[in-house]
């Protein structure tokens, strides 16, 4: 090619190559940042309101003419102590976290054990029974309360947290196992034929070799049983009748609101300490919830 025909060349510019030029700032804060600002305002506003409401005086929060309704004027701890001395918000916290641990791990056990005999053990219409439990996960938990509420008043199990316990994992397993399935894709097949090579039973190979490669697995699906168990509404308004034995997301609502009076300071401040907890969790394994999603969907 000649100097000539390639002076007559054509240049092919970033947007006709169909690269988006990112170098613009305006391109950049209107394909970027303002979404971005927009979506993290919808998603932190309520967290910022509880945390103002549960911090301010009875005066600011019934008073809109003399106070704004966006910041504390005068911040007041007047809630968070009626709440943690003047109820029983610290037993509804244990009890929240003694159903959610239980449920949780129990959860596990079953889904680890449903997964690896799904996508390992390779019988005949293993794949479909693998989507016949994840499709247990789509029924809604109010066509199985009813069942469920004959099997716990026949068991003695009412107004137990035992009954919380045992009813929860009929829609964590479901997810639990879908998800560890999808992991479990990702584990080479050939690490376990050379263990079996080697002479380990399936018990073995699966404690030592696949379980080992998939704690991200666990942990994500240990977090979503956890959030889930925590946060659980139906099942423990329904199965919970003591004031004392209560959740925290039914004990808040039920036995802070008096007729129709709402002690809003209290009840945000009820919501704003049982949501440490969780959001704690997913602090210190966000990385593992996200490579497990990963892992789960690539196959």
């Amino acid at each position: 090619m000649t100097d000539a025909t390639a002076d007559k060349a054509p240049v092919i510019t970033a947007e006709r190559s169909g690269v988006i030029n990112w170098d613009s700032l305006p391109r950049r804060m209107m394909v970027v940042y303002v979404p971005l600002i927009l979506f993290l305002l919808t998603l932190l506003f309520p967290f910022y309101w509880m945390v103002i409401t549960a911090f301010k005086s009875n005066a600011e929060l019934y008073n809109y003419n003399d106070y704004s309704p966006f910041w504390i004027s005068s911040p007041t701890l007047e809630h968070v102590k009626r709440l943690l001395f003047d109820t029983d918000y610290p037993r509804w916290l244990w009890t929240t976290m003694m159903v959610a641990v239980a449920s949780t791990f129990l959860s596990l056990f079953v889904s680890v054990l449903a997964a690896y005999a799904v996508q390992r053990l390779r019988f005949k219409g293993s794949q479909w029974v693998g989507l016949a439990i994840y499709l247990a996960y789509l029924v809604p938990p109010s066509i199985l309360f009813i069942p469920l509420a004959t099997m716990i008043f026949k068991m003695g199990l009412y107004d137990s947290p035992l009954a919380l316990i045992l009813t929860y994992p009929t829609f964590l397993v479901p997810f639990c196992t879908w998800l560890l399935i999808g992991y479990f894709k990702s584990i080479p097949y050939e690490l376990e034929e050379c263990a079996l090579i080697d002479g380990a039973t399936r018990l073995q190979i699966m404690w030592k070799v696949t379980l080992p490669l998939a704690v991200p697995g666990l942990i994500s699906a240990g977090i979503f049983a956890f959030t889930l168990s925590w946060n659980e509404f139906i099942y423990a308004l329904a199965f919970i009748q003591s004031s004392e034995k209560k959740t925290v997301p039914v004990a808040v609502l039920t036995q802070l609101v008096e007729g129709d009076v709402y002690h809003w300071g209290s009840l945000m401040a009820g919501a704003l300490l049982g949501s440490i907890p969780v959001a704690l969790i997913y602090s210190f394994f966000v990385d593992y919830y996200v490579s497990s999603l990963t892992g789960a969907v690539k196959e």
